[in-house]
């Protein structure tokens, strides 16, 4: 019976597609390869993926296509990889339910760790629609969604009811990178633009639950794009 891991591969240019490929599949992932959109969309829906490398710039239309028509039916892990490096369109992707976004070129170390990092996201997805606990714990972080209670090393957090609410939402998507518009939309609606609130709000969790907030271990920036809770430290 086999049990990898199945990634599909969208990448119209042969040698990154084949390079891509071999580092899969040394490491024990099954692939499957698309050269274009349409391909993609299909062999997504026969073959349901674990995850999806997905290439912005294909030969019949344009990656964000691929990923809003798989998202109007799946919640498959996407990682973007695409050599368009501006912020604007890696806050379209990740907006559009893009899991993460890599851009070209990029270590093989990182595309790994950062495939990990979405497939173990997408399996705690599915296990807390039946939780056995609702907490979580993250090296010394610990936050208990019952008791409303925020620990790190043993020692309970006082948090402002905003501050809960943005630790909660981040560390529901553990491991996924939220955008500034959707933690606002998500923390204050979808009228008001809070950037300088969510700041504010930020530094102040950072400052309680972090050793050196500085160089925070817990909740990290993606600069220009937003906010990711670690999975691990």
């Amino acid at each position: 019976m086999n049990n990898k891991l199945k990634i599909l591969l969208v990448e119209d240019e042969q040698a990154i597609s084949n390079f891509i490929s071999t580092i899969l599949t040394h490491n024990d992932y099954n692939v499957i390869k698309a050269e274009n959109g349409w391909d993609a969309i299909k062999l997504a829906t026969s073959h349901c993926p674990d995850l999806i490398l997905l290439d912005l710039g294909l030969p019949d239309m344009d990656g964000i296509q691929v990923l809003q028509n798989i998202r109007e039916w799946s919640n498959i892990p996407v990682i973007v990889v695409s050599a368009r490096g501006h912020e604007r369109e890696k806050v379209e992707a990740l907006d559009l339910g893009a899991d993460d976004y890599i851009t070209k070129p990029f270590g093989t170390s990182e595309l790994l760790a950062r495939i990990r990092t979405a497939v173990r996201h997408s399996q705690k997805v599915k296990e807390d629609s039946h939780p056995d606990t609702d907490r979580i714990i993250i090296g010394g972080l610990c936050i208990d969604y019952d008791k409303r209670i925020v620990k790190v090393d043993d020692k309970e957090i006082h948090l402002t009811p905003i501050e809960y609410k943005i630790i909660t939402l981040l560390s529901r998507n553990v491991g996924k990178v939220l955008t500034h518009d959707f933690i606002m939309k998500e923390i204050w609606g979808p009228y008001i633009n809070e950037n300088q609130t969510l700041r504010v709000n930020m530094a102040n969790i950072r400052r309680k639950i972090e050793l050196n907030p500085a160089e925070p271990k817990y909740i990290v920036t993606e600069v220009g794009v937003g906010y990711r809770m670690v999975d691990e430290v």
